[in-house]
């Protein structure tokens, strides 16, 4: 099922408490799709939730040391990324597959004492923001698409994502842009926690600049399929 209002979002309609849906080894981002498949009794619930309401998930990683943290709760960043389901499909043995928009960045204020299965938090939205021009974010834009292309020519394990590189030649604004490149790339968890968290536009593009000047990773971070596979909670 297919909700094309889905993907529209009024910040004035956001009541600021969001369901969490914490996963160890995804980071989503605003601008971009993620295929989810959701199969715990808890997420379950958390899918019926919020499909009986506004449809948003947040989704958060969990932050280091999980692992040993031994908690019903494990520690979680606080940088996050308000997501609405667009699309949904219920299985018959109660498993849902969907596709999830990142919408906004939030950053999570405190948890709440919820009676549900799955966790529950106040969220703030956290908007994007820029103090340089229109032109020096097109030189930024420039100076991403030259470096990302020289990268990937000092490559040769690997083809080159004409996805990606479509992207630079369309009309997305550099956040987006910033957003689905480190989104899309195999970056390290650590790294795109980071740029998660940058609300600054200009410095997310810095920050991907200083990355892909460094080639020899760059058939690492190409092989990610666009758009991925489903994740599994």
């Amino acid at each position: 099922m297919f909700d094309p209002s889905a993907i529209e979002f009024s910040d004035s309609d956001f009541s600021g408490q969001a369901r969490l849906f914490p996963l160890p080894n995804l980071v989503l981002f605003p601008h971009v799709i993620q295929p989810l498949h959701i199969f715990e009794e808890r997420y379950r619930e958390m899918m019926q939730d919020a499909l009986d309401g506004d449809k948003l998930l947040t989704m958060c990683l969990l932050a280091p040391g999980w692992e040993t943290d031994g908690s019903e709760r494990p520690t979680i960043c606080a940088g996050a990324c308000l997501g609405r389901i667009v699309s949904w499909r219920l299985l018959d043995d109660g498993r849902y597959n969907l596709l999830l928009a990142g919408m906004r960045r939030v950053k999570v204020v405190s948890e709440l004492d919820a009676s549900t299965s799955f966790r529950q938090a106040h969220v703030q939205l956290c908007p994007d923001s820029s103090q340089v021009s229109a032109s020096r974010q097109e030189e930024l834009r420039r100076r991403l698409s030259d470096a990302f292309e020289k990268a990937l020519s000092q490559t040769t394990a690997c083809e080159q994502p004409h996805d990606l590189l479509k992207l630079f030649e369309s009309s997305l604004p550099l956040s987006a842009l910033t957003d689905i490149l480190a989104y899309s790339l195999e970056f390290g968890l650590a790294f795109k926690q980071q740029l998660l968290e940058e609300t600054s536009v200009d410095k997310r593009a810095q920050l991907l600049l200083e990355n892909l000047h460094h080639p020899q990773q760059t058939c690492e971070q190409s092989a990610r399929k666009f758009p991925p596979d489903f994740s599994r909670n």
